[in-house]
């Protein structure tokens, strides 16, 4: 793949930690306009030259950085509806303020093939052993040019504080459909195989029928889809599972197709993309009464990333230091059994990237942040790519820096390489975490979130940047 070389131009700087960058165009607007959202609770849009703000719900987010100052709550999902010009409709997700509980485990996991039982933990006592609580929303642009919650689509109870998603709520250029996608509930290795299971929420992507009126604003908080009233359920079908983590699905039309891009953020080996072109999602329905007459469920076309026995394109592994040498490490399958038996079922990536990796050329990731395909013409060569970044190359120290990277879509279906696509922007002596990746409704620009700070404590260090030739 060829060397590129991109400049940043900075639109926007000391806001605070940027988590989604999407453009629309404002009922009774002419003009395409960049929406940031901020972790906090914030939500800016780039008005005549100037930074304005659409809505302010730091109230309604959950108090972050009690541990420290990094954390993976907060605003991480924003959507407009397709038709929003003239119906005003969009979709927040945030980790809701007061729910803060005590976590599913009361110490840190680590499975060990020695012992079964970690193996095979189950997530019990959910109603009091869990973290806190994600929401789903729907609100709406009134007349007077001021939002207004409408109604609540999903409440969903999170084991641990982190693998929450990021950017993860999108429509569906295809279906139309709003698509959210969530992580495995966090901590580390999936404990509860949360993932790989049809009924559990966490580690999927799932499709949402918004014009569908359930006559229900304000569900119950769940955990698993066969806990939602029939009525919601029908609004619901799962796109995908086996999903770790992700900043969300993106879409790239490729003649009367499109092509999705996933990003699955890894564990402790390698960061990877995924892509698919066709999919036969299920409905929730059909998951829920397949389990009630506990019959086998045809997953023809369904979508499996694999974890959580697979890492990508590896079998997920424990990685210890070797005593003797401490530049190797001792590599175990953790779940051997599972990786056996996702080795048919499962979709392998487009590409990897490795958390360790001494080739030129390449870069030593530390957690995928952004996916987002290019079909603009002012960097020729990037053009039809698909662009990604990671929050911090490992070898950037002591100013850290992350990366941004790019790949394709092979004509032959088969994994491809990635490049890494170099910039001019002088940082000085300040980090620069690339957090966030988005591009404009035709895909012809793209737009880089940086932070200078892990922690969301350390407020209005970001700036936002358009990639630029």
């Amino acid at each position: 793949m060829i060397n590129v070389n991109v400049g940043l131009r900075p639109i926007v700087s000391n806001i605070n930690l940027p988590t989604v960058l999407k453009t629309t165009i404002l009922p009774g607007d002419s003009i395409e306009r960049l929406f940031i959202a901020t972790q906090v609770g914030e939500i800016f849009y780039i008005g005549n030259g100037d930074i304005r703000t659409f809505l302010d719900i730091r109230q309604r987010v959950i108090k972050l950085g009690n541990s420290g100052g990094y954390d993976e709550r907060g605003l991480l999902g924003l959507a407009f509806h397709p038709n929003f010009y003239h119906n005003g409709l969009f979709y927040l997700y945030y980790s809701i303020a007061g729910t803060q509980g005590p976590g599913a485990l009361t110490k840190p996991f680590k499975p060990d093939p020695c012992d079964p039982k970690t193996l095979n933990l189950k997530w019990t006592n959910r109603e009091t052993q869990f973290d806190h609580i994600d929401t789903v929303e729907e609100w709406v642009l009134q007349s007077n040019g001021q939002p207004q919650k409408k109604r609540t689509l999903l409440n969903l109870r999170r084991p641990f504080s982190n693998h929450n998603g990021v950017n993860c709520l999108s429509f569906s250029p295809e279906t139309g459909k709003l698509i959210l996608s969530t992580g495995d509930g966090g901590s580390g290795y999936d404990p509860f195989n949360l993932s790989q299971n049809n009924l559990e929420v966490a580690g999927k992507i799932i499709e949402i029928d918004v014009d569908k009126n359930t006559n229900i604003t304000n569900p119950p908080v769940i955990t698993r889809f066969d806990e939602l009233p029939e009525a919601i359920q029908e609004t619901l079908a799962i796109m995908a599972k086996g999903v770790r983590n992700t900043p969300g699905i993106s879409f790239q039309k490729f003649y009367n197709h499109y092509i999705k891009y996933v990003g699955n953020v890894g564990q402790d080996l390698v960061e990877s993309i995924f892509s698919f072109v066709y999919n036969k999602s299920i409905p929730v329905t059909q998951l829920t009464q397949a389990s009630f007459m506990n019959s086998e469920l045809v997953n023809e076309g369904f979508i499996n990333f694999g974890w959580r026995g697979w890492e990508g394109a590896f079998p997920t592994s424990i990685i210890r230091g070797c005593n003797e040498n401490q530049n190797l490490d001792e590599k175990t399958i953790a779940y051997y059994n599972e990786s056996v038996s996702l080795s048919g079922s499962r979709l392998q990536p487009l590409t990897n990237y490795f958390h360790k990796d001494s080739r030129p050329n390449k870069f030593e990731g530390t957690a995928l942040t952004g996916v987002q395909p290019y079909m603009g013409n002012e960097i020729p060569s990037l053009t039809g790519s698909v662009v990604f970044t990671d929050v911090a190359r490992k070898e950037s120290q002591p100013h850290v820096r992350g990366a941004l990277a790019y790949t394709r879509v092979r004509p032959d279906g088969r994994q491809n390489d990635f490049s890494v696509i170099q910039t001019n922007y002088d940082f000085g002596s300040q980090s620069a975490y690339y957090m966030s990746l988005g591009t404009n409704l035709n895909q012809s620009k793209l737009y880089l979130g940086a932070y200078a700070s892990l922690k969301v404590t350390d407020l209005n260090k970001g700036t936002i940047f358009e990639i630029i030739p």
